[in-house]
């Protein structure tokens, strides 16, 4: 009786292990021509337990595409298939500022549905448009809205107050907002999505990192999130890939990205 207690237990963990999907945003600092296979690498191992990578500043030139195809064909390497979709160049008026958003995935966990976009609504008013994309999960859909925001020195509140209006544009859509944001979750420009059911999965986690260390304190400021809502995602654990540790100075690291991932493992509801 008790070993058919714990078969029943067993079977339990298993379906539910099965019914979580565990998704990662990443801005990864000038992904283009300037990254070297080691330094890829280094990206891939970083990433490579997870289901779905949201990765923004993807270089919007040619090297850029070509970083991200290099990327996935080291990740291909580790043991696992993947696939990935490159946005065009943001439409800034700005040129300097224009870059490429990317979706990486494992085929074997999720399947992309339709074409991915980058949003056409707010063109005008956000200056690198958000990347959209949605992804099939046991029968569940999520859209994944892949941000990255102006400097701080920009206002990026100026943009964010607009996706207020995505669940409006987007009703049918089972929206998931990640990316950096350059902006913390508690900035009142956050408080209409999350009036609309939405919430933060980082609160206090800062995600950038220093210059330099300060009494081991090697992050700088709570940019990255992802905001998902109640209704329709359960958040079974998150958090970060401090892989800046693995550097002897955060000059080294920095040569990766300024930025940490970010992820977090859901249920669908």
């Amino acid at each position: 009786m008790l070993t058919l207690k714990y078969l029943f237990y067993f079977l339990f963990v298993t379906c539910v292990s099965f019914s979580q999907v565990t998704v990662c945003s990443w801005n990864i600092m000038n992904l283009g021509k300037s990254k070297s296979d080691s330094e890829l690498d280094i990206i891939a191992n970083s990433i490579k337990s997870y289901d779905v990578i949201a990765v923004q500043e993807v270089v919007a030139g040619y090297g850029g595409a070509l970083a991200v195809s290099r990327l996935v064909s080291i990740l291909n390497r580790k043991g696992t298939k993947w696939e990935y979709v490159i946005s065009n160049p943001t439409t800034s008026t700005n040129p300097s500022s224009r870059e490429r958003y990317a979706f990486i995935w494992k085929p074997s966990i999720v399947k992309k549905t339709g074409n991915c976009w980058l949003d056409q609504n707010y063109q005008k008013e956000i200056d690198r448009e958000p990347y959209m994309g949605t992804f099939l999960y046991k029968g569940k859909s999520f859209t994944i809205v892949s941000f990255h925001a102006v400097p701080k020195k920009k206002n990026p509140a100026s943009e964010i107050k607009y996706f207020k209006f995505f669940p409006i544009k987007y009703p049918k859509l089972n929206l998931v907002f990640m990316g950096d944001f350059n902006c913390p979750q508690s900035h009142s420009v956050f408080f209409p999505i999350k009036k609309n059911g939405f919430t933060n999965v980082f609160k206090n986690q800062k995600t950038s990192l220093r210059q330099k260390c300060i009494n081991n304190d090697c992050l700088a400021s709570e940019y990255d999130n992802i905001f998902y809502k109640l209704s329709k995602i359960k958040i079974v654990k998150n958090g970060i890939v401090p892989f800046y540790k693995s550097f002897k100075s955060l000059k080294e690291a920095r040569k990766i990205s300024d930025h940490i991932p970010i992820w977090c493992t859901f249920q669908l509801i």
